[in-house]
């Protein structure tokens, strides 16, 4: 005997927004705006110090900014612009962050990924990587595999 309910059906996969997620996502967006604030004055002020620096900073913004978005954003292709931007930081993180390290002559001012994120707390470095947990856990349904749907 089969039971029909007339209400709609619902998705099983939490939201991306709710509990650690939002806070997730408010790291990210402090990151965004101290990374944005830092880059400008840094590329206004002594661009011609460290062009490299200053552009990395630059880009470091940028990829924070579009990650924060993604993150609030629902459907599948934010869900994918997400793990790009946040793929892309975390490789940026360790190959700037090692460079930094073993050839600081490469660097000598620091980016916001400089020495793994140490003039950050370190948040660089460990941020992406609860980033790509959470998105791993918090797949879109459509996204789901399908004994993840049901």
């Amino acid at each position: 005997m089969t039971t029909h309910s007339t209400e709609p059906r619902r998705a099983t996969r939490p939201r991306r927004l709710s509990g650690i997620g939002r806070v997730l996502v408010a790291v990210y967006g402090v990151l965004a705006l101290a990374a944005t604030g830092r880059s400008l004055v840094q590329i206004v002020e002594k661009f011609d110090e460290a062009p490299l620096a200053y552009s990395l900073s630059g880009l470091a913004a940028v990829v924070y900014i579009v990650a924060t978005i993604a993150l609030v954003r629902p459907g599948l292709t934010w869900y994918r612009v997400a793990w790009a931007t946040i793929v892309f930081e975390f490789t940026g993180v360790i190959v700037i962050g090692a460079l930094s390290v073993l050839r600081p002559d490469l660097f000598p001012h620091d980016t916001v990924w400089s020495a793994f994120g140490r003039g950050y707390l370190f948040i660089p470095l460990v941020l992406p990587v609860l980033g790509m947990w959470w998105l791993a856990r918090h797949r879109p349904v459509a996204f789901a595999a399908p004994e993840d749907a049901e």
